[in-house]
């Protein structure tokens, strides 16, 4: 199972960074891959919510329920469907600064992409990882 694991310091209060994480239909605004998210229920651990992914130019669906919510800290969602994932973000409050940790462990739909593929598919989702991990932090940097 392919791993992602990157860390990004964000100069946002941490209570910020954990809320707009928490809301999946914040997702779609800085995850460039993540095309839709619907059908949001509850709020915290338990909550769940439906989305539509794209990888390598395929359309994935899916749903993700949190499994872990601790507030300001630490939030792990996991996702399953046409592609099975867990991501992990866990926080750190320096001051006016935040230290986020992301780690995405995901299962590659091999039938979907072929074993030829996969060694590509893993570079650009390392690739887009960055990008998604930038984007938070242009949105949420004060």
């Amino acid at each position: 199972m392919p791993r992602f694991h990157r860390s990004i310091e964000i100069k946002a209060p941490i209570h910020k960074v954990f809320s707009f994480i928490e809301d999946p239909r914040n997702g779609p605004e800085v995850i460039t891959n993540l095309i839709e998210v619907k059908n949001v229920s509850g709020k915290g651990q338990g909550s769940h919510y439906d989305w539509t992914w794209k990888m390598a130019g395929m359309r994935l669906k899916g749903e993700s329920t949190f499994v872990e919510d601790v507030p300001d800290k630490r939030l792990v969602m996991k996702g399953k469907g046409d592609i099975e994932s867990t991501w992990t973000y866990d926080m750190e409050s320096r001051g006016e600064v935040t230290v986020l940790d992301l780690d995405i462990d995901y299962k590659i739909p091999i039938p979907l992409v072929g074993k030829l593929a996969e060694k590509v598919l893993l570079k650009r989702n390392e690739r887009e990882g960055e990008m998604n991990l930038q984007n938070l932090k242009e949105r949420l940097e004060v």
